[in-house]
């Protein structure tokens, strides 16, 4: 495990295109872009077998619970399977069905998707603003909240409870955008 922070990434990108295999199917069909519905977006790139991810699973469900009125999730993995197979994608319909994890589940095979968000780690948490359209423009970009699994602090979800709120009052980005520190994608 390599300890890694987030990339900076510029607010107001657009969401990329994608189109990946979704690990919480039943048949694993391809997840395309274009069936996000009206409600802003966080995209959580994660994984399987990352202690920082294990650390926040169950505060992730109840985020997005006590969100998904106005917030759609899409989780990511994009670690190479070959060297890191904990990852494969039935590893990953596994870890949704133990979190009740509902959400699409995406397996980014190709690391296409990380690499144009310059995704570095996981957690990371990417929230997009809908503009209408599917026209989506990044509005939050940075750590889940302080707690590690090594430093004691309660996981509370702070920093993306803050950016969600903001989000969802038409206020203004968080001018403290603090990264995410997690396990490096594996490319």
């Amino acid at each position: 495990m390599v300890k890694t922070n987030s990339n900076f990434v510029e607010l107001g990108i657009s969401l990329p295109k994608a189109k990946m295999i979704n690990t919480n199917s039943t048949n694993n069909y391809y997840y395309d872009f274009s069936k996000l519905d009206a409600r802003h977006l966080l995209i959580l790139f994660i994984c399987a077998h990352c202690p920082f991810v294990k650390h926040l699973e169950k505060a992730i469900s109840d985020f997005t619970e006590e969100f998904e009125n106005g917030v759609q999730t899409i989780a990511v993995s994009s670690n190479d399977i070959l060297n890191y197979p904990d990852d494969a994608p039935g590893k990953l319909r596994l870890q949704a069905k133990i979190n009740n994890w509902n959400f699409p589940y995406l397996y980014d095979e190709d690391q296409n998707f990380a690499k144009d968000l310059k995704a570095a780690c996981t957690p990371d948490f990417y929230l997009f603003s809908n503009l209408g359209n599917n026209n989506f423009s990044l509005f939050y970009h940075g750590q889940f909240d302080e707690s590690r699994p090594s430093n004691e602090i309660p996981v509370t979800g702070k920093d993306l409870r803050l950016a969600v709120n903001a989000l969802v009052s038409d206020c203004k980005s968080p001018p403290n955008q603090r990264p995410s520190l997690g396990c490096n994608i594996k490319w």
